[in-house]
């Protein structure tokens, strides 16, 4: 089995969406910070630190996360459409681009949720690129 969460070129990977049984990763150290992820095909959900930072119904496999403060990008791959949520800054507007297309300007909440809902199929990952306006 894989592992749940990994790093290449300095980047995050989480999540595997062909598991039929919820398995769980906890305590992997990357860049200071201490992450939690639990994956399998209904759900995909990876916290920071103990706190909320990326939830996928049904589950997803994400590459290449990186995290910069303004900007989130990233590569995710999925079996059908998949609601995305991410943990960002309270009462924050956030242009989303998907695919390489503009998908929508969002503004966060005061619990800094944004979700958006992606077209996935397996094998055809997904470029997602959130930016603080």
């Amino acid at each position: 089995m894989a592992e749940l969460i990994r790093t290449k070129d300095g980047a995050l990977g989480f999540g595997d969406y062909t598991l039929f049984e919820k398995t769980k990763q906890s305590d992997f150290e990357f860049e200071g910070n201490i992450y939690k992820c639990k994956s399998f095909k209904e759900l995909t959900r990876l916290e920071k630190n103990d706190m909320f930072l990326y939830e996928s119904e049904p589950g997803t496999r994400v590459e290449g996360l990186k995290t910069d403060g303004a900007k989130v990008s990233f590569s995710v791959e999925g079996d059908g459409d998949t609601q995305i949520t991410l943990g960002l800054e309270d009462a924050t507007e956030y242009k989303v681009k998907v695919g390489g297309r503009d998908f929508d300007t969002l503004t966060t909440g005061v619990g800094g949720k944004l979700s958006i809902a992606v077209e996935l199929e397996a094998g055809k990952p997904q470029d997602v690129v959130i930016e603080r306006k």
